[in-house]
């Protein structure tokens, strides 16, 4: 069954260029993913207050590699600081995340009509960038306290990784069925977005944390670029999320797939029964 339903998602991707399509969308996120954020971060301030949201984010950056933890309080504190006039602007930079997305997808399931994806995907990313100040504070909130265990080592530490993969995998589910649902101009149905997004997401949870693992490892990033270890960084930055979106885009490949097998097999069950 595994085998046969591989088969079918290798088929239809067959004569599209996933690779393509995943570059594509990175190059989009690497214009909107610091908007994305610093958006993100400033209505959660207006929410529950900017001493909150740095409350509950210390214990996550604390528990981040050196290098990337740097980054994260950096970016945690501008967006904390950043005025509403600049939040304004960085809609701008920041719908175009949906853009990228809405194209991919419509390229990816042969759909015409690419002239309006572009602001289809501007407009339907809105309600999630709406939800995800609200999702930030709960995983901001979730991952405290397996962040705090993380400094014990051990058995413990093992714990709180799963923990950690747990939330994260929960937050990204409803954003994952929302994208396939709501951004994709072929809208599957609610169990195969439900089933394949959710199991899309797991995938990326783990990603997440293999991520923040790379991070930590000794490497020296500047090695194939003279020495330059901001644009090492910026490049490994780059391939994490363009592989992010080759995994995204194949669970929607899988969707689709799981979407029309559900379709089949509802076809003889209405047959048979008498007009």
């Amino acid at each position: 069954m595994i085998v046969r339903f591989a088969r079918l998602v290798a088929g239809f991707l067959r004569g599209r260029d996933l690779n393509l399509h995943a570059a594509a969308v990175t190059f989009y996120a690497g214009v909107a993913v610091v908007p994305v954020a610093l958006l993100v971060m400033r209505v959660a301030s207006a929410v529950a207050g900017p001493g909150r949201v740095r409350h509950l984010a210390g214990p996550v950056i604390d528990a981040m590699p050196a290098r990337m933890a740097a980054g994260a309080g950096v970016l945690v504190s501008a967006g904390l600081a950043m005025s509403w006039w600049l939040t304004l602007v960085a809609l701008v930079p920041a719908t175009l995340y949906g853009e990228g997305l809405r194209r991919a997808l419509a390229s990816l399931s042969g759909v015409a009509g690419a002239a309006t994806a572009g602001w289809r995907g501007r407009l339907l990313v809105l309600p999630l960038l709406a939800v995800g100040p609200v999702l930030l504070l709960i995983m901001l909130a979730a991952l405290a306290w397996p962040a705090r265990l993380l400094r014990t080592g051990g058995w413990t530490a093992v714990g709180s990784v799963v923990l950690s993969f747990l939330v994260v995998w929960l937050v990204l589910s409803p954003v994952l069925i929302l994208v396939y649902r709501l951004i994709a101009p072929v809208s599957p149905g609610w169990a195969a977005t439900a089933a394949v997004g959710s199991f899309t997401a797991a995938n990326l949870a783990g990603f997440a944390h293999g991520f923040v693992l790379f991070w930590s490892l000794p490497l020296n990033l500047g090695a194939p670029f003279g020495g330059l270890e901001g644009v090492g960084a910026a490049v490994a930055v780059g391939l994490w999320l363009y592989l992010f979106h080759v995994l995204t885009l194949l669970g929607y490949a899988a969707t689709i797939q799981v979407h029309r097998m559900l379709l089949l097999r509802r076809e003889p069950e209405a047959g048979n029964h008498p007009k």
